[in-house]
């Protein structure tokens, strides 16, 4: 497949060749024929784009704060590197798009081959789309038409959202595509509607649409055009679709509106209120979110669950069925809002005139390429050297944040020898793939790691399909590294030693390695060091201050991510094994308590275990605590002395003979050290860099901590 990427570091827009998406649950995969490229929002995304750092940060003030606590806690070149990394992340355009179905997902049966539908995929000739997203296209609208359904969904929100009545008098400002599409819905409504834009010809369309006008560039006055238009009394409703840096859209919406009028902003605006305007006249004032309910819910738009029609009448899916059929019915005419037309191969025509002339609005890029050529599920990236069989030959499931900026980068420099990286969706399987100089980008991950040619897998994925991959892995007989956790449930855990000690009696046992990176790091080296000789039993305090993040995101769903406790707190339940060195025996936890005023979740928790030797340590995972306190504290006490390392950057030594400090320029948590260790265990064929008991002993530990916090009243 192919589909546009820009470049948000330097700017300019490409098509990338990518592997074509597979089918997964509750997903339909798309053969495009049409899509819209929406002039507001990819303007906006273009220009930022072409923007100097400088003007980046100015535009972005809340990313800058985060930026500056980061380097607080993380210091300045990790800050750094993560800052760049971000830039260098190619984002996908586009969000309007028609095609045809060609394979359908589980829990997608809604829909069938051969559909022609509409959905939010991106300006690519194969998408693949959560059903939630998707809706057939009556027969009678054609492919360009329902290419107009996103975003005039986008304003049939804020019309939902303002409630307006048969007769009312609503101000649309700012008449792009949606501001246009807005008024055509209003009228329909029975509303009358008073549009206001500096653009003439936009204005001149909106008349077209039965709209009243005024133009602020030609000196007219909103707010008297606004009073003018309700007669006096002041404007039922003010709905915004402007794109502006200026707070004038809202100062002139509340000035013109009538007491207890209802303004609703659509668009990006200046948002410096007036209270005076507000207070005396208890106006209403409200931001829509995107297309409607469902938007940004994981429930909804990824795991398929839809809202009961009866509590909920409209949702994103259920606003693009109502477009259409407005659209079927000739309530919305969007002929005249086509303004120009390009070949997909040609889009970077399309964006040079989408920045370039300010009064295009309707810009469509037709796919017409044979829909066969666009399913290869191989691309290849890079010639293939001649891999060395008896070294890493490595093939990488997954390609998102951390692998492509922490374990991709270590493995490289570890030598190991890229052959073929699987991702789901393909593209950035190709971003960072090609970067790295692996060979091959596939969706075809079954047959990636069945490859004879490849020895070696590395799983990078949601955590939900750790222990399946590692299963297949280690079924087909490659060693496997597995980013943390090795397994989120018991069940899946047995499932990974039963197919862990079949592979182990093979003649060559394959490895298997978990990303506890933190144990190579080089100051929990140096503590391991420091505490070797001591005998006696040891006392450690570890903090981690992991921050807020929303209870509804991928990692604290039990059934994706396993809980961040699970997902992340098993890094320092490892750690403390690794520096006590002895067996975990005993396990206490507890969470914090339900509280309306705290969220019910397991990132507030302490966590006790007892050691073998009589060592015991507590791990506090804090998801509450200040983000610029440091993010990560080890604290050892033995032998009348105390180490305490921050962050992996500082390292003291208190009362301990012979140590003081070993504090680092950069911050460094043992992913190169980690990755290196394993890697040189396949080339030397030596032993796994953690014993394998020690794996799953951490893993059934974090689980049963898991549990324990979960069955707490």
């Amino acid at each position: 497949m192919k589909q546009i990427l820009q470049d948000m570091a330097k700017g300019g827009s490409a098509i990338v060749e990518a592997p074509a998406p597979q089918a997964t649950k509750n997903n339909v995969v798309i053969n495009t024929t049409t899509t819209l490229i929406s002039a507001g929002t990819e303007r906006m995304l273009v220009d930022f784009g072409k923007a100097n750092l400088i003007d980046k940060a100015r535009a972005q003030p809340d990313k800058v704060k985060m930026v500056l606590e980061k380097v607080q806690t993380d210091g300045l070149m990790t800050t750094v590197d993560a800052v760049k990394s971000k830039l260098a992340q190619p984002l996908p355009l586009g969000y309007c798009n028609v095609g045809v179905v060609e394979s359908v997902g589980k829990g997608a049966d809604d829909f069938k081959v051969g559909d022609r539908v509409v959905s939010n995929g991106p300006h690519a000739d194969v998408v693949r789309v959560a059903k939630n997203l998707v809706a057939k296209i009556p027969d009678n609208v054609t492919d360009e038409e329902a290419s107009f359904t996103v975003v005039a969904s986008i304003g049939l929100q804020g019309i939902r959202l303002a409630k307006p009545t048969m007769g009312e008098c609503f101000v649309v400002t700012g008449v792009g595509l949606i501001g246009l599409l807005t008024v055509q819905m209003l009228r329909a409504q029975g509303c009358r509607v008073l549009a206001i834009d500096f653009d003439q010809s936009k204005l001149d369309l909106a008349k077209q649409f039965g709209a009243e006008i005024c133009n602020p560039g030609k000196g007219e006055d909103p707010v008297a055009a606004g009073m003018a238009f309700s007669r006096g009394v002041g404007v039922d409703g003010v709905i915004i679709t402007a794109s502006t840096k200026s707070n004038d859209p809202v100062t002139q919406a509340a000035r013109m509106s009538r007491k207890r009028g209802r303004i609703i902003l659509v668009g990006v605006i200046g948002l410096e209120l007036s209270r005076a305007d507000f207070y005396e006249k208890e106006l209403t004032f409200q931001v829509s979110c995107s297309y409607g309910p469902g938007r940004y819910d994981p429930s909804y738009e990824e795991q398929g669950n839809d809202y009961p029609l009866a509590f909920v009448r409209w949702t994103e899916q259920r606003n693009f069925e109502a477009i259409l059929d407005m659209m079927s019915g000739g309530q919305i005419n969007v002929k005249p809002l086509i303004t120009h037309r390009f070949k997909f191969e040609n889009s970077s025509d399309a964006y040079d005139l989408l920045t370039t002339d300010k009064s295009a609005l309707g810009i469509l890029l037709q796919f017409e390429s044979e829909v066969a050529s666009r399913h290869e599920k191989v691309i290849k990236l890079n010639t293939a050297p001649n891999y060395q069989a008896d070294e890493p030959v490595v093939g990488f499931i997954g390609a998102g944040n951390y692998a492509s900026r922490m374990l991709i980068p270590a493995f490289k420099e570890a030598g190991a020898q890229f052959h073929s990286i699987s991702t789901s969706g393909g593209i950035n399987g190709v971003i960072h793939g090609e970067k790295a100089g692996f060979s091959e980008a596939t969706t075809d991950t079954q047959n990636m790691i069945e490859n004879p040619s490849i020895n070696t897998i590395a799983i990078v994925t949601r955590h939900n399909i750790h222990a399946y991959f590692v299963q297949q892995a280690l079924k087909a007989g490659k060693n496997v590294f597995v980013e943390k956790p090795l397994a989120i449930t018991h069940e899946e855990l047995a499932d990974v030693k039963a197919a862990y000690d079949a592979a182990s009696i093979t003649e060559n046992a394959p490895k298997l390695m978990v990303g506890f990176n933190r144990r190579f790091s080089p100051q929990i080296q140096k503590m391991k060091e420091l505490l070797a000789p001591i005998k006696e039993p040891k006392s450690f305090i570890m903090t981690m201050n992991a921050g807020s993040i929303p209870a509804d995101h991928w990692t604290q769903d039990n059934s994706v991510g396993g809980g961040r406790i699970i997902g992340e707190a098993c890094h320092f339940i490892d750690l403390m094994r690794y520096l006590a060195g002895s067996e975990i025996v005993s396990v206490q936890a507890r969470r914090m308590g339900d509280t309306d005023a705290v969220e019910v979740t397991e990132d507030k928790a302490a966590i006790i275990l007892g050691f073998a030797d009589g060592s015991f340590g507590t791990i506090h995972y804090l998801a509450n605590g200040a983000a610029s306190f440091p993010k990560e504290r080890v604290e050892v006490f033995a032998a009348g002395g105390t180490l305490q390392l921050d962050n992996f950057i500082k390292l003291k030594g208190f009362g301990w003979k012979g140590f003081k400090k070993l504090n680092l320029w950069k911050q460094d948590k043992g992913q190169t050290a980690c990755s290196a260790a394993f890697i040189n265990s396949v080339k030397e064929g030596t032993v796994a860099p953690i014993p394998a008991d020690e794996l799953f002993e951490v893993a059934k530990v974090t689980i049963d901590i898991a549990e324990q916090l979960r069955l707490q009243k």
